[in-house]
Formats: C-alpha cells, structure tokens, sequence
C-alpha cells in the first residue's frame, strides 16, 4: 500500500475553488446591506440587515474562469512577485548576493545562531507596522543564500520571515490593517491598550522564535560553501559592494514608502524593477545581460506568483456564490447564546475559521466587527477584548491557512511542502492560539478598555 502523499500545491488550491463551487450549491444565497464607514473610509455591514438572495450557484465553467479572475483581482501582487524575482536574480547573477552573505558570516563566525532572532525581529516590525506580507516574497532570494551559507533548512527562511512577520502582525498594537481598522469600528481610540498587546507581543515572538531556532539547529546540514564570492579579486569586491549598497538604498526606499507613503504594490514593483536593472549594469552584467537575468528570474518565480491568483479565486467562487456573508452569520449567531468568557473565546474561533474563505484580514475586519461588536455590547463583554479576539483569531491563522497567497507562494519558491509547513508551525500555532485565549480571558476579567 502506496504511503499518503499531501498533494501539490496547485492541486490542493484547486481543490479548494472547487469545494468553493460546491458550497453554492449546499448553502443558501444571502447578503449583508452595507453601509459607507466613515472612520475608515471602508463600506461596513449593517448588523441585522442579513436576508437571503436569489440562489447563484457556481458552475464548473465559472469556476474554470474564476482562475484568470483570481489572477486579475491579484494582479498587482502578481506582477510585483515576478519583477522582483527578476530583480534579486540579476542581483544574485553579479555575485554580489554570494559576496556579501560571505562578508557577514566572516563577521558572525561563532555567532551564527544569533542571524535567525534578528531576521525575525526586523521582519515582525514591519509586520507590526505595516502587516507586512507578500512582499517578503520577494526578499526570498536573499534569504536562501543566506540560510544555506549558515547550513540552516530551508524552511528557515519562511519561519524567520514571514512566520515572524505575521506574528507580529496579529499581536500589534499599531498595525493599521488589523487592530487599526478593528479599533476605529470599534469606535475605540487608536493604540488603546497598547501595552497590554506589547507584552503579549513580546512572549508570541519568543515563542515563535524559539520554535524556529530549535528547529533550525536540529535540521541543520553542512553549510554551503559553493558560491564563489569569498575569492573575489578588489575589482570585483567593489562592484558587489556597490551592488549591495544599491540594495540597501532600495530596501530603505522600499521601507519608507510603505510605511511612511502608503506605497502599494505597483510602486514596490517599479522598485524592484529599477533595482534589477541598476545592479546588473553596475554589477557588469550590461544590457543583454541584465535582460536575460530578469527572464531566468521570471521563469523561476513564475509558479509562486500564479500560485497567489489561484487562492484568490477561492474567495471569487464564494463572493460570486453570494455564500460568504451566509458563512459569517451561522457563525456568529450562536455566540449570542454563551456565557461571556465562552462567547469571547468562541469569537476567536468563528475568525480563525473565517480566515478560511475570508483572506484578507482588513476585509473581515469591516466583515465582521460590526456585527460582533453590538452583540459584545449586549452580553457585556468589553469591545476592546472582541477586537483581541479578531486579532488572534484571524491574524494567526494566516500561519495556516493554504488561502494566505504569499504562505503558498514562499512554500512553493523553496520547495517546502505544505504539509511539512503545518508539521513545523501546526504546534507553534496552537501556543499562540492559547496565549490569545489567555489575553482575551484576562482582557475580560481586568476590563480591558
């Protein structure tokens, strides 16, 4: 008898649209009314305002066309995934890449265990500050070569990237996406309860980075000393060095326009694309050069990007199905019936499991805030606590979920299988999933405003 083998990624998000379809023709059709929200410029459900619709079942060719739908709706994330592969590959072509992870292991020889916890550190920053997500994707080149040089699995990367990334994210104080838009529905001051998120904050992170370096240090093989970077004559040593500048000047321009600008995806993309083509010209790749380097980048990170339409298109098939809002209220009623502390540790379960066919965290912010917070109101439970319970609930499971298009995208890049992921983050997962429990049931008992 065969052993089980998790399926293929694509096969596994197809699956998905395909069970997608099939709930439109189980569950019964039905909407929300919304309404413009002017705190957060967003439109919002109107609580109570649920009815049923006129049925819309998804049939096999729609969902067929909801792929290319799902690659449109994602196009921006699409195109910034391949021309930033395209970038770091010329980047990497120059040698400048091999050069300088050379250089900082010569300097943190002995040290070298202490590479993961500041990776992860600056990537839960940008998580806290900006919910950082699929633009790690494209920082991924860098990562690898850095993560092999050190002998670490490759899996390392995306735990120490964008594993930290979302942790930071879901325990922030000041992430816009998230507790920002949660807190202004919530009519609740910005930062309110700052502290309190910092210091469950700082034990998430631990707890995640401690599970990465444990797994880290167990998995680890020879380093890999291939790369020809460490022998480089003075000539070419200057060139890595100014390619590496440039690179440091694209990730601080990079990091001021989206916190700072509000940047989104187009602009990151144009970014990366003048990156590539200022380090191969720098870096001596020329013109034909730097061309073909941005091809073979293409070609290599083709399979990531479309990998983020594809589980876009899951919520295209549940929208076009009108069977999204139906989810959120036979989730949500029953929560109206239990005792407080239940109520609010079922409300972390009902966005977990919404983060399932809801993949955007600011989308089930305004999807499901207004109708939880009346209810919170009603059985006592303090709203700044419900807005912890969206926070956990959905925010960690963004370590899990197959629709997390930049998850899938950065497992597929490295070869790591989804099922070896949920092996390594699946326990990880269910410590953060506790600590949330444990700040949602003391919010409650300190009255958390």
């Amino acid at each position: 008898m065969k052993s089980f083998r998790f399926p293929h990624p694509l096969v596994l998000l197809t699956l998905f649209i395909m069970a997608a379809a099939a709930l439109s023709y189980v569950l019964p059709a039905g909407q929300f009314e919304r309404r413009a929200n002017a705190a957060t410029g967003r439109e919002v459900v109107v609580p109570g305002s649920y009815h049923t619709v006129p049925a819309t079942p998804v049939s096999p060719l729609e969902v067929a066309v909801s792929i290319p739908k799902g690659l449109a709706a994602a196009g921006a994330v699409v195109f910034m995934i391949f021309l930033a592969g395209g970038a770091f590959t010329v980047v990497d072509q120059t040698g400048a890449l091999g050069f300088g992870v050379d250089w900082l292991l010569r300097h943190a020889q002995g040290r070298e265990v202490a590479v993961i916890p500041v990776v992860a550190l600056l990537f839960a920053t940008m998580g806290a500050l900006e919910n950082m997500g699929e633009e790690i994707i494209a920082l991924l080149p860098v990562l690898l070569v850095l993560m092999r040089r050190l002998g670490y699995p490759v899996l390392t990367a995306i735990a120490a990237s964008l594993g930290a990334a979302l942790v930071g994210a879901a325990f922030s104080p000041i992430n816009p996406f998230q507790v920002g838009i949660a807190q202004q529905l919530a009519q609740l001051p910005l930062l309110s309860a700052g502290g309190y998120r910092l210091v469950f904050l700082a034990i998430g992170l631990a707890i995640w980075i401690v599970g990465t370096m444990r797994h880290a240090t167990r998995y680890r093989t020879a380093p890999d000393t291939s790369a020809p970077a460490a022998a480089a004559g003075a000539a070419s040593a200057g060139r890595h060095g100014l390619v590496l500048l440039l690179m440091l000047l694209a990730f601080s321009i990079f990091t001021y326009g989206v916190v700072s600008l509000g940047w989104d995806f187009d602009q990151m993309a144009a970014l990366f694309f003048m990156l590539g083509v200022a380090a191969g010209l720098v870096g001596g790749l020329g013109l034909t050069g730097t061309a073909e380097g941005f091809v073979v980048g293409f070609r290599d990170i083709a399979f990531s990007a479309i990998l983020v339409g594809f589980a876009r298109a899951i919520f295209v098939v549940l929208e076009q199905g009108h069977i999204v809002d139906t989810i959120v209220q036979g989730l949500a009623t029953p929560l109206a019936h239990l005792p407080v502390a239940l109520a609010a540790l079922g409300m972390m379960g009902v966005q977990a499991a919404l983060h399932l066919p809801v993949p955007s965290v600011s989308g089930q912010a305004v999807l499901t805030m207004p109708l939880l917070i009346p209810l919170s109101d009603l059985i006592g439970l303090p709203r700044q606590v419900t807005v912890l319970a969206y926070q956990y609930g959905a925010g960690l499971t963004d370590l899990l979920t197959p629709t997390n298009g930049a998850l899938m995208a950065m497992l597929a890049a490295t070869g790591v299988r989804y099922d070896q992921w949920l092996r390594f983050a699946g326990p990880l997962y269910g410590l953060l999933l506790a600590l949330g429990a444990v700040a949602v049931l003391l919010g409650i008992w300190l009255k958390l405003g």
